[in-house]
């Protein structure tokens, strides 16, 4: 019998949420076509997301381009370490990510170990594909960025990026200023990113086209208590953190402030972050007793990370699935764009009181300096006030040349100095979402199959916020003005911005069915009685509940059970 993931992908196909790409052509894994029920439903998603990050969070979204030169990408880290560890079959010729051949035959944390040790564990073990056994195959390196060129020839190199993140790390300096030169400031955005997978083979959960939804907040180093915190201090959220890993336990339902308190999260901000992200995905439908946050151990977090989570959400096909990474980098990303470009990625931090303090500097003997130096002279002084002395003189770089200034040509002086603020690096928080990996995991637990009067009724319990299409319009038959009137309800919710779809193709039974199945919440249907006393019945999908009520009324009942200020049991009183 088909699991739970054939029936839903059968019905996504069917209804118009994901299609195969380029299916007349064969398709191409690791690449998916969003139909039009799937696209409107991922919009809805990604709309949700800027509601909790752009409204509430006020981190204002930016769009940067999908393809970026390699000095991006060198100093991010991706051109030297972005890459899985391959193997192919020798008998098959296919190509398998060599860890996961070793976990899917019982290796654990095989992603971790060397590729020398890899090699020797695969020789034994039987390929994916046709059965054989890998011996005699070497694992390697298979860096994961998809490269092309800028421009006509091949003299400047691009890379599709692999990730949003990179890019509002460049436009840091600009951030800044837009600001107003304060920490914390955050931005975000939403959009494609690239990874050239090995051997994509779980559907909408690994592909090589994917949608993230990206935040980079900067903040103090020194400073990360989180100023809005109390929102979610009490918010229990279930943590397998390293101890829970370590003895083979489940999550722990825990308080982020206690999280926070016993040293579990490393501080506000990821535990905030944490908090915020489980609000999140349970408001696109998860179910709560299937999403955990699992911490990163020692040997896999990234050594310059404080602290790292990944929600998880848990799928019958593919067991606990990554769906969000939460992280604290602190300096690391600007640091490294700050050595790569030569510009300076710092922040001015004013002191509340000025601090006096006795500074040594260099002080230059123009008179000397001059006839030595003669253009330069005054950049050499300017060079001078910077530079650290050793016994003989001091070296200073003027326009990238070495010049060594005679101790006989400055002097050391001391002096009273205002110091008025420092310059900090900020770190960097990070949440990181995987959009199509929300969508997938908000289709399988909204997925339902019930008997009705016989029948097989499938439901899609989307919540009316990302539901594609949120009310049916139905007239019970096409005659005696029920049509008409029918099609002028739905102008009306349409002008309200409340996505309606007209419908009266078969009978109503079966329109029923045919809405519960594409998730649509809510179903107004015009009858005989319309006519008479002007009311309609408002059908809920949840419970299949059914309401009188006057039609002149639907367009703000409807949007009041969409924004939830309502619950449709108050209609049936």
């Amino acid at each position: 019998m088909p699991d739970i993931y054939d029936k839903i992908m059968e019905l996504a196909k069917r209804r118009g949420f994901v299609w195969p790409t380029s299916e007349c052509y064969g398709s191409v894994a690791g690449f998916i076509d969003y139909g039009p029920l799937g696209a409107m439903m991922k919009r809805k998603v990604e709309n949700v997301w800027r509601d909790f990050y752009v409204i509430r969070e006020g981190y204002f979204e930016i769009e940067c381009p999908t393809i970026g030169e390699e000095s991006i990408y060198i100093a991010s880290g991706h051109v030297k370490g972005f890459a899985d560890k391959m193997v192919q079959c020798p008998s098959c010729n296919e190509y398998h990510r060599a860890d996961h051949v070793a976990e899917a035959n019982g290796v654990s944390n095989a992603e971790t170990k060397p590729i020398e040790e890899l090699t020797e564990i695969l020789r034994d073990l039987p390929c994916p594909s046709c059965g054989e056994k890998f011996a005699g195959s070497e694992v390697y390196h298979f860096n994961l960025m998809f490269q092309t060129n800028i421009g006509p020839g091949s003299q400047r190199t691009g890379y599709m990026r692999p990730e949003t993140a990179q890019g509002i790390f460049t436009d840091f300096n600009r951030l800044l200023r837009f600001y107003r030169d304060k920490l914390p400031f955050g931005a975000v955005q939403i959009g494609k990113s690239y990874r050239n997978e090995i051997s994509p083979r779980q559907g909408m959960i690994r592909l090589r086209e994917f949608t993230q939804a990206e935040a980079e907040i900067f903040v103090h180093p020194d400073k990360k208590d989180h100023p809005q915190f109390s929102r979610y201090a009490d918010m229990k959220v279930p943590l397998r953190g390293i101890e829970q890993q370590e003895n083979d336990q489940e999550a722990a339902i825990t308080g982020m402030a206690d999280a926070v308190k016993e040293g579990i999260v490393a501080n506000e901000y990821v535990a905030y972050y944490i908090a915020l992200t489980y609000d999140f995905l349970i408001s696109c439908g998860a179910k709560p007793d299937k999403v955990r946050f699992r911490q990163h151990l020692p040997d896999e977090r990234a050594h310059y990370a404080t602290d790292c989570w990944d929600a998880e959400v848990f799928s019958e096909r593919f067991g606990w699935v990554e769906t969000v990474g939460i992280a604290d980098r602190t300096d690391y990303d600007l640091r490294a764009h700050a050595s790569q470009s030569n510009e300076t990625f710092t922040v001015f931090i004013p002191y509340e009181t000025p601090k006096k303090v006795m500074q040594k500097r260099v002080k230059a003997d123009m008179g000397r300096l001059g006839p030595l130096f003669r253009g330069k002279a005054k950049a050499v002084s300017e060079a001078l006030a910077e530079a650290v002395p050793d016994g003989d003189g001091a070296k200073v770089v003027i326009d990238g040349e070495e010049y060594f200034v005679p101790k006989d040509m400055y002097e050391l002086v001391e002096e009273e100095v205002e110091i008025r603020g420092e310059y900090v690096m900020p770190h960097v928080i990070e949440p990181s979402y995987g959009i199509d990996r929300v969508i997938y995991s908000v289709l399988e637990h909204a997925y339902e199959e019930e008997d009705v009067d016989g029948e097989v009724r499938r439901v899609l319990h989307f919540p009316p916020k990302i539901a594609p299409v949120q009310v049916a319009v139905l007239p019970l038959m096409t005659r005696d003005g029920l049509d008409e009137i029918a099609k002028d309800i739905e102008k009306e919710l349409l002008d309200e911005g409340i996505l309606a779809q007209y419908d009266d193709n078969g009978a109503i039974g079966r329109r029923y069915r045919r809405q519960d199945e594409v998730g649509t919440p809510f179903a107004v249907t015009v009858d005989y009685d319309t006519k008479e006393d002007g009311t309609v019945t408002l059908r809920d999908r949840d419970s299949m509940k059914q309401a009188r009520v006057p039609a002149k009324e639907v367009p703000a009942i409807l949007y009041s059970l969409i924004k939830g200020r309502i619950k449709f049991e108050s209609l049936c009183e």
